[in-house]
């Protein structure tokens, strides 16, 4: 921790701007005097921003349940394609706006990624008042929609940096949450709108919303200077070879990776299986759940440890998914309803504990290596930690949305194969096996020293 002073010196704008070069969060005076109250106004903008950014990358998620009464027919591959390439393009984005906020500022960044979703909602209200477009095109017109999937990575990336090390947990996770909630808003709001005034109000419903947050995030959010060294591009393809971001993309592919691959899916899947429910009264309740629960999973992870909390959610996921396929074969639309539900608020658990287990994982293993009778070797390893942790996140958040394909995918190539979603269902059970087992024997099988056991332990693994 830094040393106090006994005058903390303010937050000081510089460089004409929103720049602020003096920021010690860690100073406990100093996020007493001006710290908490400048890292709260930033983090609500950017809660604001990265919602909208969720709620534009899941428009065609909800639009697809009603392209036919706006003149487009989609065979049931090609609506899947159609809310597959926004969550594959949305994960590429994650890792050149992980980067973004170091290098242009995170005030800058969030109001240009602001401004970019107006893109993706254009062009919606082109494609919807042009039926005729040819499918490539459509499908070009989805894919502008992976700019609102790439905000989380800035967001969390920018607010990371205004916190203390040791009181994160709760902000990070209130930031994904809020921008994760985004994705069941899209889905509760739009069904009524599009009945009001038609499909192609949910382009321009977004429109006024986005350029407030531009506006309120350029009036009111900051730049730190301390944040444009947090890590080099040479680091990151280093963490991309750590044996540690490779097994953490894993699993966060089982958690966030099911999250969102089922809140792209759920409407097409109950429209498949379920054609006479309404599945666009429905739809939003599977991420709404998800999105709640994903704080809960990161305060069950801080009292209990990321990897305990972790193999649960895994469990509870398998049992859920095989449940799901129950009901498909029993013909069962409430116990399909109650089973997805479970899966969701397992995966917003699971994206939480193992959002807490990256920074921790990366912390064990460095303090194991350390000689602890010696403080500065102690704290060279806690920072070489912060930096390693720091460039591997932006990979595995991106690998992670990358999961959502593989799961769209996988119910996609079912359905055309064997006309139901039950293989598909089956296969992801066994996917959360193999999650369980990589889990513990990577972070719960008993370790071979008692130095390793207790940088577990303090690291909160």
């Amino acid at each position: 921790m830094t040393a106090l002073t006994d005058h903390p010196a303010p937050a000081r704008a510089s460089r004409g701007g929103r720049w602020i070069d003096h920021w010690e969060p860690d100073d406990e005076r100093f996020w007493a005097a001006t710290g908490r109250r400048v890292a709260a106004r930033n983090l609500a903008f950017s809660i604001l921003t990265e919602h909208l950014g969720f709620s534009v990358w899941l428009l065609w998620s909800i639009a697809v349940l009603s392209l036919p009464g706006a003149g487009i027919t989609l065979t049931v591959g090609e609506t899947l394609w159609l809310t597959t390439v926004p969550n594959l393009v949305g994960a590429a984005m994650r890792i050149p706006y992980t980067f973004a906020p170091a290098r242009f500022g995170g005030r800058n960044f969030t109001v240009v990624s602001a401004l970019l979703l107006l893109v993706p909602c254009g062009a919606f209200v082109y494609a919807i008042e042009n039926p005729g477009i040819p499918f490539w095109a459509l499908l070009l017109i989805a894919a502008t929609t992976g700019l609102g999937g790439g905000n989380f990575a800035s967001s969390m990336a920018n607010i990371t940096h205004f916190y203390p090390a040791a009181r994160q947990g709760l902000p990070l996770g209130l930031n994904a949450a809020g921008g994760n909630l985004g994705t069941s808003v899209t889905q509760l709001a739009m069904p009524p709108l599009i009945v009001a005034f038609g499909l192609v109000a949910v382009g321009w419903v977004w429109m006024p919303l986005i350029l407030a947050a531009a506006v309120c995030a350029y009036l009111f959010m900051n730049n730190l200077t301390r944040a444009t060294s947090a890590y080099t591009v040479r680091e990151m393809a280093a963490a991309a070879r750590d044996r540690q971001t490779v097994v953490m993309s894993v699993l966060y592919i089982g958690t966030f990776g099911s999250f969102i691959g089922y809140s792209f899916s759920f409407g097409v899947l109950i429209k498949n299986q379920f054609p006479d429910v309404k599945g666009a009264h429905y739809i939003w309740l599977g991420a709404f759940a998800g999105s709640l629960a994903r704080p809960l999973g990161g305060w069950l992870a801080d009292r209990f440890g990321g990897a305990r909390v972790t193999v649960v959610t895994f469990l509870l996921m398998g049992l859920g998914v095989v449940a799901v396929a129950g009901a498909v074969g029993a013909g069962s639309w409430p116990l399909f309803l109650a089973a997805f539900l479970l899966v969701f608020v397992a995966t917003g658990l699971g994206n939480g504990s193992t959002y807490k287990m990256i920074p921790a994982a990366f912390r064990a293993r460095e303090l194991a290596r350390a000689d602890a009778s010696d403080p500065l070797a102690v704290e060279e390893a806690v920072a070489r930690a912060r930096r390693a942790a720091a460039a591997a996140i932006g990979i595995i958040s991106a690998v992670g949305a990358a999961g959502g394909v593989l799961v769209q995918q996988a119910f996609r190539i079912s359905i055309e194969q064997s006309g139901g979603i039950g293989p598909a269902l089956l296969t992801l059970a066994a996917f959360y096996g193999v999650c369980v087992a990589l889990t513990w024997a990577c972070y719960l099988r008993r370790a071979r020293t008692g130095e390793a056991r207790a940088s577990l332990a303090e690291a909160g693994v």
